[in-house]
């Protein structure tokens, strides 16, 4: 479907008072916030130490080309590398709290690192249900950089949150002027400005220069998964590792996470999705114990269906979903149903 006008004028005709959509910009930190040591410092900038709430962001942007009304929210000031499950539950409940104290709120916009910018997304995607959209976004090159992407993010980002038609999409993850579901969209380049893909489906719409939004396709099955979890009956996240094979890989790392108190463990396969010879032996131990294990797929476009040698071993099947997204799936499931058996889980699975 073709958004013809832009994103503010949209918001417009939609609000009988025709006032300016008012959107939440929750910062957590990450490249976004971070400030270089020099212009071209697009590697190490880290290095530098500083970080920046984002309303200090706000007051260093330029005019943005949005007509939007900004409400500034300091969460977190840390790399994505840092965030942890406990941050996700924290955040989640920041977003649902803030839309139910002002219902004024048309939109949120979540700033963030881009290292783990797809699990942050994923997981507000399955556990919040909001008539607001919720957009996610992030930069590639710090604000104070030759090309930073930091402005023309946000200004995308604020465009989508502001569009009428996100609001049925669930969390999106918006880079580089393209609109993405939180379900297909991985982080595909490290430095990259067009650094985030969604194969083999491709991304759900773009920003056009003007501000405004075109969506081509919308997620199949949102609305279910979105309704499955909710905040209110988690209270933490069970432990869910994961383990990569690779040729001649053993049991030894499946050996430690089992000593470590896992719950959940992801075997990121060798495609088509089958674990090393070796790790067999690892993987049953952890089913014997009661440890719930996924086999996923270390390939890009990687599938793993049902199938007798992963029944046979009590192993569950990962679909299409990329690993990271399944831990926080897996994770998920277990805060919420901990005595589902494994049929149940292995649906559910496969429905998201």
């Amino acid at each position: 479907m073709q958004s013809h006008l832009s994103a503010s004028s949209q918001a417009a005709i939609a609000t009988p008072s025709r006032r300016r959509p008012r959107v939440a910009v929750i910062g957590t930190g990450g490249t976004f916030a971070m400030q270089a040591r020099h212009a071209f410092d697009w590697v190490e900038y880290g290095e530098s130490g500083i970080v920046h709430p984002i309303e200090a962001m706000m007051a260093q942007l330029d005019q943005l080309g949005i007509d939007v009304d900004i409400v500034p929210i300091s969460f977190r000031m840390i790399g994505s590398t840092g965030i942890n499950p406990q941050d996700w539950l924290e955040l989640a409940r920041l977003i649902e709290a803030t839309a139910r104290d002002d219902d004024a709120i048309d939109g949120f916009v979540i700033t963030h690192g881009t290292a783990t910018l797809e699990e942050t997304a994923w997981f507000l995607d399955l556990t919040l249900n909001l008539r607001q959209p919720v957009v996610v976004t992030g930069a590639q090159r710090p604000q104070n950089t030759s090309g930073s992407d930091v402005q023309s993010n946000l200004r995308a980002a604020l465009a989508v949150a502001a569009a009428g038609d996100a609001a049925a999409c669930g969390t999106l993850v918006v880079m580089d002027g393209m609109v993405f579901a939180a379900r297909d969209v991985t982080k595909a380049a490290s430095f990259e400005l067009h650094a985030f893909e969604a194969q083999p489906f491709g991304p759900l719409g773009r920003i056009n220069p003007d501000g405004s939004v075109t969506f081509r396709r919308h997620p199949y099955q949102h609305n279910a998964t979105r309704a499955r979890f909710s905040l209110d009956r988690i209270g933490s996240l069970p432990r869910v590792d994961m383990v990569v094979s690779y040729a001649g890989a053993d049991g030894a790392a499946i050996d430690g996470l089992l000593q470590a108190g896992a719950r959940g463990l992801i075997s990121i396969g060798l495609a088509p999705g089958r674990p090393a010879n070796g790790e067999r032996r690892a993987m049953l131990e952890a089913v014997a114990q009661g440890v719930v294990v996924v086999q996923a797929s270390r390939a890009p476009r990687g599938v793993v269906p049902e199938q007798d040698f992963l029944r046979r071993d009590g192993i569950l099947a990962g679909g299409d979903l990329a690993p990271q997204k399944l831990r926080v799936l897996l994770m998920l499931i277990l805060a919420m149903s901990p005595a589902l058996d494994a049929a149940a889980i292995q649906a559910c699975l496969l429905e998201s």
